[in-house]
């Protein structure tokens, strides 16, 4: 990597080495990302008093998204995902008359990209400035046939912190042979310096419907309201109360249209930190993270079930699969391209 800016960790067995790299505003704020999976690391906010709120789940270590017990119960922690967020239908999919087999990673489908996704690749070093503000560029070659998809994918993601406390990453992609391309970044979010429960964080979601999913969460092409279910978030409502009704929050929202392209909001009290959540997709999906495995993170924190949510924006989910939906196929010749911000306020 030529005029890499990271810090070195180590080198993967691919024979790729791995960094973490640094983002720092004028308010003291710091974001953390490792080219491994292009995952965020830490989101470090500066409170009045001069204490430190570290926002996302994550680990010190880059050497730990690669511990055991981690992997087993595997939740994507601040990683990117690709070729495909969410879940594809049997793991297949025909495109222009040809049939293509994807890896399975869960009963019967392919779930975030496969097996060895984007989130478990070393992201090539583009280049990392100051101006206008805080950014760094990592690059991502997929080859055809990776994880089943065709064609091969050139995918770049750019990171940019402001003084003004909004972090947003964008993604631009091109393709020599048509295929499907459909990324999101898995960011886990606790606003209370990621200890203890979510369960007392309040969500607003700028939604009407949802989509229907089957058994296996995958979307069946059905779409349906909101208001009047466990799943209506039109106010802000504690995601303790929304799983008094339900379970566990698994669910993707269709966004309403908004020329501010405002996608959610949630606040803590306790912390009184505000994150809102803005971007050119029309789908954010809501975990509210019951899998998270029993782990060790950042400052001796142990992580499990409901210590962080995720909210995912991307396409319509198996899409490719459902002739009603907007499609999510990728030519030769175009651009894909998708931008979501996390601006960060206090109340």
């Amino acid at each position: 990597m030529n005029n890499n800016t990271g810090n070195y960790c180590f080198t993967h067995t691919s024979g790729d080495d791995i960094y973490i790299f640094s983002l720092q505003n004028k308010k003291g704020t710091e974001v953390r990302i490792t080219n491994y999976g292009a995952i965020i690391t830490s989101f470090k906010l500066r409170n009045s008093d001069g204490s430190v709120n570290d926002i996302v789940l994550g680990f010190e270590k880059v050497q730990d998204y690669f511990a055991k017990d981690y992997l087993e119960q595997y939740p994507w922690f601040g990683a990117a995902v690709g070729r495909h967020a969410n879940r594809i239908k049997d793991a297949a999919f025909e495109l222009d008359g040809n049939k293509y087999q994807l890896s399975k990673n869960r009963e019967n489908v392919q779930l975030h990209g496969g097996i060895t996704g984007f989130d478990k690749k070393v992201w090539q070093f583009i280049g990392q400035g100051n101006t206008p503000h805080p950014w760094l560029e990592l690059q991502y070659k997929s080859a055809d046939g990776e994880e089943g998809f065709p064609g091969n994918l050139d995918v770049t993601i750019r990171f940019e912190l402001t003084d003004e406390n909004e972090l947003s990453y964008e993604y631009t992609a091109t393709c020599d042979k048509p295929t499907v391309v459909n990324l999101t970044h898995h960011g886990y979010f606790n606003l209370n310096n990621g200890k203890g429960s979510i369960e007392d964080l309040e969500l607003k979601i700028y939604s009407s419907a949802m989509l229907r999913q089957d058994d296996k969460l995958v979307a069946t092409g059905q779409i349906l309201p909101v208001a009047g279910t466990a799943f209506e978030f039109f106010d802000f409502t504690g995601i303790g109360e929304g799983l008094k009704k339900i379970e566990e929050f698994d669910k993707s929202f269709v966004v309403d249209k908004r020329e501010d392209s405002l996608v959610a909001e949630v606040r803590s009290i306790q912390s009184k930190i505000l994150l809102k959540i803005y971007s050119t997709e029309p789908i954010v999906h809501f975990y509210s993270g019951k899998w998270i495995p029993v782990v060790r993170g950042k400052n001796e924190t142990i992580y499990g079930p409901l210590s962080g949510f995720c909210l995912e924006t991307h396409l319509y989910p198996n899409a490719i699969n459902i002739p009603h939906f907007p499609n999510t196929v990728l030519r030769p010749g175009e651009i894909y391209h998708q931008k979501t911000s996390y601006c960060i306020s206090h109340i």
